[in-house]
């Protein structure tokens, strides 16, 4: 840390999702600063660093994990790189955040899980829905509903045009980056945040398709699961659909529970005293809550309600719904 207490973090991978999701909550968590800053593209990186007034910029991730005055370390790279950069942080005896999802298999987590145990430093894994204002008032609300007995889950969203072409085909619908589809990149959200509300889920079975043939990718998945209290839980989602859905709904024995995992509709709460809306607006730098958790812990002050321990449940629950893939 520094002079300040202030936990020094690097970023590996500055690209597109640091420009406000997760770089400046960096900046603006209390306790924190962000120092340095690594692309392979040392250009992109120095540029990023002088919009955003970081005093380091590098091009080798193996430089910002050895810089002295990097304390913890941001693994911001697509999926099938995030072992290997954690990997390294952890031989360096640093603690490191990683993307979500926390890697390309619930091999590559295991191996990650050991390095941090090993170096005795800890992993942390970016499903920050865990600490958005929004979904902790969901949890608070779930005494309101009684016992919950189903859960489900669905996303529907069109092929986009750039899907059709490899010209213009993004990484995330390529399994060799992204360990899978859309479902790998989005519904992972969704699960870890019910893991988070309701517990581990166990008896995952799932069927996966590439319908549309556009790309190698899964772009149609279905599971069923079960909570720890036997509650059932079924998700479809389907990235080739002629609509748009975004929907969770959580049903008690004494009322409901509805919201979205990414669109701002408020999240409707019916119960035996009514119905009410909550309309819980995310912060501007949506990592913020839980990188400020984060730094709490690194400090600490406090503990992080997303780890490498938590992260690898989500991973093995996909897994285990795109082992049975169909042959179209």
């Amino acid at each position: 840390m520094d002079e300040n207490g202030r936990v020094r973090w690097g970023i590996i991978g500055c690209g597109d999702v640091c420009e406000k999701k997760s770089g400046p909550a960096f900046q603006r968590a209390d306790g924190s600063a962000l120092v340095a800053v690594m692309r392979r593209d040392l250009g992109k990186a120095k540029d990023f660093a002088a919009r955003h007034g970081v005093a380091r910029a590098y091009g080798d991730a193996r430089e910002i994990i050895a810089d002295p005055e990097v304390d913890a370390v941001y693994v911001a790279t697509p999926p099938s790189s995030h072992a290997e950069h954690a990997i390294a942080c952890a031989s360096a005896g640093k603690p490191a955040y990683v993307e979500k999802p926390m890697a390309t298999s619930v091999a590559a987590c295991e191996r990650m899980i050991a390095a941090f145990e090993r170096a005795r430093v800890p992993l942390f894994v970016a499903y920050y829905r865990r600490a958005l204002p929004r979904f902790l008032a969901v949890r608070d609300a779930l005494s309101e509903i009684g016992d919950v007995r189903v859960v489900t889950a669905q996303i529907l969203r069109p092929l986009a045009d750039a899907e059709r072409s490899p010209a213009t085909r993004p990484w995330r619908v390529d399994p060799a980056i992204a360990g899978g589809g859309h479902f790998v990149d989005l519904a992972c959200h969704t699960l870890d945040l019910l893991d988070f509300l309701l517990g581990p889920m166990s008896d995952v079975r799932g069927a996966a398709d590439n319908l549309a043939g556009a790309y190698e990718a899964e772009d149609t998945v279905s599971l069923t699961a079960r909570f720890p209290n036997g509650a059932h839980m079924i998700g479809n989602w389907c990235f080739c659909a002629d609509a748009r859905a975004d929907e969770v709904e959580i049903v008690g024995d004494r009322g409901a529970i509805r919201f979205a995992t990414f669109a701002h509709d408020p999240v409707v709460i019916e119960s035996r005293a009514g119905k009410r809306a909550l309309d819980i607006a995310h912060p501007d730098a949506i990592q913020q809550p839980l990188v400020q958790s984060i730094v709490d812990e690194l400090r600490g002050r406090g503990k992080s309600p997303s780890t490498g321990t938590t992260a690898i449940r989500t991973t093995r629950v996909m897994e285990a719904a795109l082992a049975r893939r169909g042959s179209r």
